[in-house]
């Protein structure tokens, strides 16, 4: 089972910032792309942002210009920036990681944007 661990969400007004990181083993990290995903109650879980092995990243367009995606090779980690935060953003958010070996998720953290 593939281990990915989460950090970063909590609670913050309209128009903040929230890090979320999420740290993978180094093998699974070097072989996987990794996204973000969120899931609001009473939604589907839907992609945030995703970033390759590669560095080439994809956004969903209610986030494109207010949210970055990255990876960190030297730390494991793949980090979303969050920026301009809307109560819209409220949402669980997962960590994902996808390989030929294995599709991943982390555990969620919760992200809340009060108005």
């Amino acid at each position: 089972q593939v281990q990915l661990v989460e950090s970063g969400g909590g609670l913050v007004q309209a128009g903040g910032s929230l890090r979320l990181s999420c740290a993978a083993s180094r093998v699974i990290f070097s072989i996987s792309n990794m996204g973000w995903y969120r899931q609001a109650p009473g939604k589907q879980r839907d992609l945030v942002a995703s970033i390759t092995t590669g560095g080439v990243s994809n956004y969903a367009d209610s986030v494109k210009g207010r949210f970055t995606i990255s990876r960190d090779s030297a730390k494991n980690t793949v980090n979303l920036q969050m920026d301009s935060l809307k109560p819209e953003d409220t949402a669980v958010y997962y960590c994902n990681a996808k390989s030929v070996l294995a599709n991943s998720w982390g555990q969620g953290t919760q992200v809340t944007v009060s108005s």
